[in-house]
């Protein structure tokens, strides 16, 4: 079993990256095609309840779904609620209990150490997308990164680099000696050198 990755960081960062975000950039797009910068948020309040629930194993009655990615159902209260869920969401993963077993997230049976890393990577890369969209500087450990490309690399592997469908989209070609981080961002399917165009 691999390290376990303290998600206490990403979710902090994440936090802090939602605080930095306007009112009116809600509508600006994203590193995501097709998803504005309020549908991502949207999508990174439903999966921070998916994977707390995921680490506890107590799940709401009713199917599981994704996390939708829709600005129109983003909570009024989201900048107090999101960055409370996260926190949440940190503090399960905390839990040895977390780690092991199988459990459930969007719609998906998978252990729970993979539910984990998933958790993880989710956090950093879309962190990385809210930072770019929103014009912030995203500051990120690089042990934050070892653990995603660890859990990232060999999904890409497996996939032959075309992605792997729920997660991340056809990897990017980016040179040998790119950092780290955009070598992860690359293989999410996302162009490192991506930024919010202004007007």
């Amino acid at each position: 079993m691999t390290p376990m990755p303290d998600l206490a960081p990403a979710t902090r960062r994440m936090a802090a990256l939602l605080a930095g975000v306007g009112d009116s950039q809600l509508d600006q797009p994203t590193p995501c095609a097709g998803t504005s910068l309020g549908a991502l948020i949207d999508h990174v309040n439903g999966l921070s309840l998916a994977f707390t629930w995921a680490a506890s194993k107590n799940f709401p009655e009713g199917p599981s779904q994704p996390p939708s990615a829709d600005a129109s159902s983003l909570p009024p209260d989201w900048r107090t609620r999101v960055p409370e869920q996260l926190d949440a969401l940190a503090a399960a993963w905390r839990a040895p209990d977390a780690w092991q077993g199988m459990t459930a997230a969007g719609g998906v049976d998978l252990p729970g150490e993979q539910a984990g890393h998933v958790a993880m990577n989710e956090l950093v890369v879309h962190g990385w997308d809210i930072s770019r969209a929103s014009g912030q500087p995203y500051d990120i450990g690089e042990d934050e990164i070892e653990a995603c490309l660890a859990f990232v690399a060999p999904a890409v592997e497996q996939s032959g680099g075309k992605g792997v469908p729920g997660l991340f989209d056809a990897a990017v070609d980016v040179p040998e000696d790119a950092p780290p981080l955009d070598r992860l961002i690359a293989m999410t399917g996302r162009d490192p050198s991506w930024t919010a165009k202004r007007g």
